[in-house]
């Protein structure tokens, strides 16, 4: 699992962000959880001047950064965070609820082929989807 500190240094080597790549890097920084592009350009919106356009922007520009992430729901709307951890999931195809699967079954293979292979890795997303089990039983 990725620590703060690994965040910490790839924000300091980072070239310098524009004032509105700052604010959806700061937003994120006060968030708990992914949120979708929307939410995020909502919630951004309320505290300055600043178009949806220009948030997908920034978003695509920190994630090559690899300052944050995206992960895909269920529904196939992209949430966004922090690259603070590496992520596991169950997500249910039916209601779309995600749970969230530790330890990581993968750190050791990442761990291998980050000094064999010439690619930097920022982060690894692992996710299984099927149904809940309140979903089975509906269907049942």
């Amino acid at each position: 699992m990725k620590s703060d500190s690994s965040f910490k240094e790839s924000a300091a080597h980072s070239p310098r962000l524009t004032r509105h790549q700052q604010a959806v890097l700061d937003l994120l920084h006060q968030q708990t959880d992914a949120l979708p592009a929307q939410e995020l350009y909502s919630l951004l919106r309320q505290r300055q001047a600043i178009g949806l356009a220009t948030v997908y922007r920034a978003l695509e520009t920190l994630k090559l950064r690899g300052l944050i992430k995206s992960r895909m729901g269920a529904n196939g709307e992209a949430f966004y965070s922090l690259v603070v951890s590496d992520q596991h999931y169950l997500t249910c195809l039916q209601c779309g609820q995600s749970f969230p699967l530790d330890p990581c079954p993968v750190q050791e293979l990442e761990t291998h082929l980050q000094p064999s292979v010439p690619f930097k890795i920022y982060y690894h997303t692992l996710e299984f989807f099927g149904l809940c089990e309140p979903c089975v039983q509906s269907i049942d």
